[in-house]
Parts: C-alpha cells; structure tokens; sequence
C-alpha cells in the first residue's frame, strides 16, 4: 500500500475522536418532527378533539367508564398514527446506513477500515482503483489517479489528478490538481490523501444544501383529502352547534344535548381518510420494497400510478451496467462474438491477450472486466494467458493520451512486453502510423461504432532492456486490433419497455452516448429511435420548441445532467406526468422537480435524498412493478372513498333522525367509536389487500385532472348510503312505535346498521373491480368473521351490554334486523353494477373526440 509522504502521519485515535464531536462525515437528515411535534399533530385533529371533548363531559356528569372507553380510543388513535410516520423515517435510516461507505484510514501509524462517516479533517486516506472518495481531499504521495468526476460536473471524462505534497487548498472540480471530491469515483491509480472537509462541507454537500430552495409539494390526493376532510369539518361543527341548540330549545338537559351535537359531528367527520391513505401508502410502500423499490415518502407511490412519462438514464436501468466483447477486428479479419462463445479463432487472440494485460491485475472498471470475462471463457487453456507473469509499471491515462500501458516481464524474466489500449485514436496515434494506414483503421472504428459498439483499440511492444522510457511514446508499439464493446441490454428490458407502452407510459431514453451509439441501442431496446434529440440541438430549443421536440422523441443523446432539468420543465409544460431516473449529485434538482423523482440504489446520497424511490437493484423492470402497485393503490381508494362516503350516511342519518324526531338517542360518542373499529379495518385491510386489475398495465394513466370525490361517485355513494340507512332506521321505527325499550331499539338499530355496513362492502368491492368477477379477498371473510364475532360479545357480555346501553333482544328479532340492513344495500348494489355493466358495453368504442383520453396506448403512440 502506498505510504505518506515525510511529515504526513495521520491522526491518533483521541485526536480522531475530538474532531468528530464537532460533526460527522454525512449529509444532515431532512428535518424531522419529534415526539412531541407528533403527539401535536395528532391531537389537533377534528375527530381526536370531539373526543375529548366528549370525554371531558362524561367526567364532569360522573359516567367514568364512557369517559375511559373515549380516553382509550384517542390513545389507540396517536399510537397508530406515530407508528406509521416512525415506519417511514425508519426505512430511510435503514438505506442510509446500507449505503453508507468505508474508507481506508491511516490511525495511530495503522492503516483501518472504518466507516466513511467517521473520518474527520486532517485523516490520511488510502484511495484506490475503483473507490468512491469519502471526502474532499488533496493527493499527497501516490500515482496519478483518473477521476470519474460526472456526478459534480457532468463531464465523462476521467480527470487526472497529480500528487502534491506542498498543496494546501482545494482547487475546484474538473480541473487537473492535487484535488478530489467526495462521492467521485476512481478510475484507475493509487495513492495518499490528506482530507480537508466532510459531511456538509464537502463539494456535494454544498450542491445538497442548494437543494432546499426547491420545494417538495404535497401529492395531489394529500391535498384533495385535506381539503375534504377540512370542509366536513366545518359542516360537521356547524350541524352539531344547531343539533344542540335544537335539543335544548327542545327541553333537553345540557349533558344530552351536546352529546347529541358531538354524537353528529363525529358521525359526519370522515376522519378515517386521512388514516387510511396514510396506512394504504405506507402498506403500498412494504409492497413495492418486495420488488427492490424503497418509497421515501410513501404519497410518491400513489403519484408514481398516474405517470405518463418515464425518462430513463441508459445504464445500469436499460442494460446491465456489465460491459462485454462483442467484435474483434484486426487488419485483415473480423469476428462477431457471441455472449456464450467459448472458442475464438486464432487471428482474435492477440487483441484480446494484449488488451488483458493492459488492464489492471484487480479491475474496477467494466470494459477492463470484459476483457477478464472473455479471456477466462475463451483462452483459459491456452498460451494467451499468463498468470506466472510479473508486473513492472503502470503508465496511466492522461489528458493528452486517453490509453492506459503496463508494463510486464515473463517468469524467465528474459522477455518484457508492453501492452495498452485506449481510444482509437490515441492507439493509432502511439503506434505512429502513415496517413493511408491511419485512414484504414478509422473508417473500421466509425463502422464499429455506427453499429453501436463503444471502440478500443490495442497494440503491443517488446523491450529488450530493463530501463523504462518515460514517455508511452517511445515504446515502439505495433497495433494489433480494435476490440468493440457493448452494455447488453438486460433480458427484461423490451418487454418492460412494451409493458409500459401498452400502459400508456411512454419511455424515454436518456445517455451521454454518440447519437448512433443511443439510436442502435434504443432500437434494440424496443423504442422509437427514428429521431435522436441531442443535447446541443436542446440546448439551441427555447422553452415553447423543446416542449414540442419532447412530445415526439424517445431518444436524448449527448446529454449532460444539467439538461434532465430543463427536459423535466418542458414534459411537464405538455401536461405530461413525469417519473426521472438519476444517481449523481448533478442529477438531484431534476429528481426533486420530477413528478417522481427515482434514484438508483448505487447513486450518491444527495440523489437519494432528492428523490421519492430508490430502486436497489436499477432495473427498469422494478419501477414497471411500482407503477402496477401505484395504479392498484389508487383503485383501491377509489373503492375507499366510496364507502367511506356511503358508510357515514347511515351514521348520521341515526344520528340526526330520532333527536329531530323526539326519540331517544339511539347512537352516542362510544358507539361512534365502536363502529370506527369496523370502519378502519374495513378500509385499511379488506380494501388494502384487493387484487390488482386484470388491466392495470393495460390501460392508461388515469388524468391529471381525475379526482378521488368527483360528483359520479359522490352520488354513487350517496345512493348506496341511503339504501344502508333504510333498513336500520326502519328497524328503529318499528321497535320504538311498537313501545319497545330504548336500549332493545339502540341495540336493533345498531346490529342491523352493522349489517348494512358489512353489506356495503361486497357492494363497493363489486363496483370497482374490472373484470368479469371478483376476486378473492381472504381479508373481507376475516374480517366479517371478526365484526360478527365482536357484537356478538358485546350482547352476550353483561357489562359490555351496558357500557353500550344495549339490551338482549330476541333472536328473531336480531335476524329480522340483519335481514333489513343487508336488503336494500344488495338491491342498489346490483341496480348499480348491472348499469355500469351496460354503460361500459356500450362505451367500448370511443368517441373521437375523446381521443386524448380513450383511445388505446398503441393508437396513441402509432
């Protein structure tokens, strides 16, 4: 390993230890409420203070056991909705700590493993081929190193950064010195550094502080669940003060009449639906991390359904980040090599045996591990591999010459042989070739690369002393043949492309590629390659042209992080709902802008921090899962808001009715709470764990102007809901005309209300299930099982029953009631679905003027 300069020794232990008490080598968290800061925000809201109000009533009145029953479900309430906040801030703790680096460190005169995010200023680094730098730094002893620098500057060319002992500040990104910056990546030397900043300081923590000033918006189904929750609210306060200014204009005493007003409010307020898309986004979350899709902000998911457009980076997501050799062409001969090839003619093994020995003897870079990869299947057993071989220098790519040479000498140590590959044209340039030979070659390398292969070429010389030349260029080098790489595309990744097409998701395909390197791969990928848009033709669009130009185009090319932002803007000006891949820091202003911003699982942690996914294995095919998971999230709470709508109808309508009409109050504060524990399940569970649509990859995105509460299913709701109302208050007529006691009509009234509810939940399920039938769901037997179960030990429990003020009815009675609750909601549900049914035979063919909407993903994109 190499060693410090004189002078540089590294940090003792304790001294190591003092420094990073003043911070830690990491980017700072987002922002995050504390304990307290939850507990606040649950109790603000509505239904949680209606408890307690009623709560507080029932201990002044002297009723301890309805006051620790209401006291009970407001802690059940704040448990549950800290514990589903705390999930999510826990799972990005938990990616934090998978992607954190280790660094090599030079502590108390020993070299250490540590984490990276315990080295603090003034540490002595070991850096490495193929090591993300931990930290900005300045190289003190050591080889050149070649600095993959794009995730700061956007620029593919490795930079060359040289040893400096005396240097004492750093100088900026991309420019040749003694610097390195953290989160950049080593392409190939080795060497010593002495680091200067970390954590926030660094270059990259200075791009993610930047990042603040744009600003996460709330999801749109947030906003619209907010706005309805608010407006009830204020309905449900204001119903309630006239409902108790009724019962005591009435003669009521003070206690009744405000139970009967928070009894209504409570009964109005539709306070699962913040709970319950909170819980749906959470479980949808646990879901898609099934498919390696990690969600940091669960309400992305449900955004992530209704995507139009997924722009895409090439590497790594479309292909296998796995570079392999698939042409070798020399003087006189070419040979296509097939990824399962296992023999290789003759007149290839030279370019393949020199271009392995220039390559480093432990590779990081994926062209230098093709190389590996293809001589261990093809030449393991034959005199083109030397393992016995002794390794002399290294001459390591630069500025002015982009080829790598080593140097090796045979076991004898009677031969030295020199080998190097690198661009076409440096290769040429080293073997010092006349015009005519030169001109040759270049038009084989344009041939290669027009068929989408990234080139290299490779030549060879011998030594015949032991003195080394100090220059690559006197050497003299005999060039042996360029060698044509490609990035496979994954197996998956064209029927992925087609799935999301059918889904009317159009792909695009974004690479810092040759635009006939991009047009080759886009084709065989399965996209429309018949335009490439590069990134000095966007550069020259205004705002209005490049809007256009990305209405059209699959394929950017030449395109630098910078322009993902500008590409962002222009889809979203076209109505476009926008999905962006990206993994560098250069990367995160466009993935906080996205729609939905997706990072890679291997990309730095300012891009995760932008973004709302992180998919950990970098497939294509893992964000097409999300979308399917996104898009059956959403039906699910369009069944949610339907029954939530049509479940409170009943509710209130028990809860208004009798007190208007002079009756008893058949329901109060803790019956309200009760049928809460039938309501939430029955929304966070049943509806949850529905089976995706037959058709939710074949149909496209719902609009963005799609509401969860438009007035089609609000009136829906409403007329399932009256029918659910229409037999438990029947039941509650007849028992209280008939001179029945109140706590017999209360304890009628309310089983046949649980009847109807239970009712509405096949009816909800059966309108919304596209297909011919419906599928099963073991949850909504469990849970029907368990409700039945419960009021069943309710009226068979002395002290419940009276804790509930309910008395035992007969059971005929009891069936009676039943039987009315599940009547008239089965004969609107089957009204309703038969109707739908013919609504949607008759609308098979749409409309042409409905042609932006209805028409099929491949018209579309025809």
């Amino acid at each position: 390993m190499t060693q410090p300069p004189p002078g540089i020794g590294g940090l003792t232990t304790a001294e190591a230890a003092r420094r990073l008490s003043e911070g830690r080598n990491e980017l700072p968290s987002p922002d995050r409420r504390s304990a307290i800061g939850h507990l606040g925000g649950v109790l603000r809201e509505p239904m949680v203070l209606l408890l307690l109000i009623a709560s507080a009533l029932y201990v002044m009145f002297g009723d301890v056991a309805e006051a620790a029953a209401l006291g009970v479900s407001v802690l059940a309430i704040i448990v549950i909705t800290i514990a589903q906040e705390r999930r999510t801030e826990r799972a990005l703790d938990a990616l934090r700590e998978l992607a954190s680096p280790h660094a090599q460190v030079l502590r108390d005169g020993r070299w250490l493993d540590i984490d990276a995010r315990e080295l603090v200023p003034g540490d002595v680094i070991h850096l490495g081929e193929g090591d993300r730098i931990p930290a900005d730094a300045l190289i003190r002893a050591g080889t050149p190193l070649a600095v993959d620098e794009s995730l700061l500057t956007g620029e593919s060319v490795p930079v060359v950064h040289h040893p400096d002992p005396a240097a004492t500040a750093l100088d900026r990104p991309g420019e040749q010195s003694a610097s390195v910056f953290a989160g950049t990546l080593v392409g190939s030397g080795n060497a010593v550094a002495e680091v200067l900043r970390t954590g926030p300081h660094t270059e990259v923590g200075a791009i993610g502080a930047a990042l603040g000033g744009i600003e996460i918006t709330r999801a749109p189904l947030h906003r619209e669940v907010a706005h309805v929750v608010k407006r009830v609210a204020v309905i449900a306060i204001a119903l309630c003060m006239m409902l108790a200014v009724i019962k005591l204009a009435t003669g009521a005493d003070l206690l009744h009449a405000a139970l009967a007003g928070i009894t209504l409010a409570m009964s109005l307020l539709p306070e699962e639906l913040p709970l319950v898309l909170t819980i749906f986004l959470a479980l949808g979350a646990w879901r898609i991390a099934r498919h390696n899709v990690l969600a940091r902000r669960a309400a992305v998911i449900e955004t992530l359904g209704a995507v139009t457009v997924l722009c895409v980076d090439k590497t790594g997501t479309l292909t296998q980040n796995r570079m392999a050799i698939r042409r070798v062409v020399t003087e006189d001969s070419r040979h296509d090599i097939g990824l399962d090839d296992r023999e290789l003619p003759e007149s290839a093994h030279d370019p393949i045996e020199y271009g392995l020995l220039a390559c480093p003897q432990q590779p990081a870079d994926p062209m230098d591990k093709a190389f590996g990869t293809l001589a261990a299947r093809t030449l393991a057993k034959t005199e083109h591999v030397h393992p016995g071989w002794r390794w002399v220098r290294e001459y390591p790519l630069s500025p002015g010459l982009l080829a790598v040479t080593h140097v090796w000498r045979d076991e004898a140590g009677a031969r030295t042989v020199v080998a190097t590959k690198g661009a076409p044209e440096a290769i040429i340039d080293l073997c010092h070739l006349d015009e005519a030979q030169a001109s040759a070659w270049r038009a084989r390398v344009d041939t290669m690369a027009r068929e989408g292969l990234r080139v290299l070429g490779v030549a060879r010389a011998r030594v015949a002393t032991s003195e080394m030349p100090t220059d690559p260029h006197d050497f003299a080098f005999e060039l042996v043949g360029m060698v044509g790489l490609a990035d496979p595309l994954r197996a998956e990744t064209k029927d992925t492309i087609s799935l999301c097409r059918d889904a009317g998701v159009r792909i695009i395909m974004i690479t810092g590629d040759h635009p006939v390197t991009a047009k080759a791969i886009a084709h065989a990928a399965g996209l429309r390659s018949d335009e490439v848009l590069t990134g000095a033709e966007l550069e020259a669009l205004d705002e209005r042209a490049l809007t256009t130009a990305t209405e059209r185009v699959e394929v950017i090319a030449r395109a630098a992080p910078a322009h993902k932002l500008r590409i962002i803007q222009a889809l979203r000006a076209g109505g476009a709902i926008v999905g962006m891949t990206g993994d560098g820091v250069n990367d995160a202003p466009a993935l906080k802008a996205a729609d939905v911003g997706i990072a890679m699982g291997h990309g730095t942690d300012v891009a995760r921090e932008a973004a709302g996914l992180v998919i950990l294995d970098d497939r294509l095919g893992s964000i097409a899962s999300a979308i399917r998971t996104g898009r059956t999230i959403y039906d699910n709470l369009r069944k949610v808001a339907t029954y939530l709508l049509a479940v409170h109808v009943p509710i209130v309508g028990l809860a208004l009715l009798p007190p208007l009409l002079g009756w008893p109050l058949l329901l109060g504060p803790i019956h309200i709470v009760l049928l809460e524990l039938v309501i939430d399940p029955t929304c966070s569970i049943v509806f949850e764990a529905e089976r995706p649509a037959h058709d939710a990859m074949q149909r496209p995105p719902r609009s963005r102007s799609e509401h969860l509460f438009d007035a089609s299913r609000v009136s829906r709701a409403l007329l399932l809901g009256f029918a659910a109302l229409l037999g438990p208050f029947v039941v509650a007529a007849v028992a209280h005309h008939a001179g029945a006691d109140t706590s017999v009509t209360r304890a009628l009234a309310f089983v046949s209300l649980i009847a109807a509810d239970l009712t509405l939940v096949a009816g909800t399920r059966e309108r919304f299930v596209r297909g011919s039938h419906v599928g099963g769901n073991p949850a909504s037997v469990w849970m029907v099982a368990s409700v039945v179960g419960l009021i069943a030990v309710i009226l068979a429990v002395p002290w419940l029953r009276q804790l509930f003020q309910f008395a035992v009815a007969a059971p005929h009675y009891l069936a009676a009631a039943v039987i009315a609750g599940v009547v008239p909601v089965m004969l609107m549900s089957a009204v309703r679905t038969r109707r739908s049914r013919e609504r949607a035979r008759s609308n098979r063919m749409p409309p042409a003027g409905d042609a932006g909407i209805h028409l099929t993903p491949r018209t579309r994109h025809a």
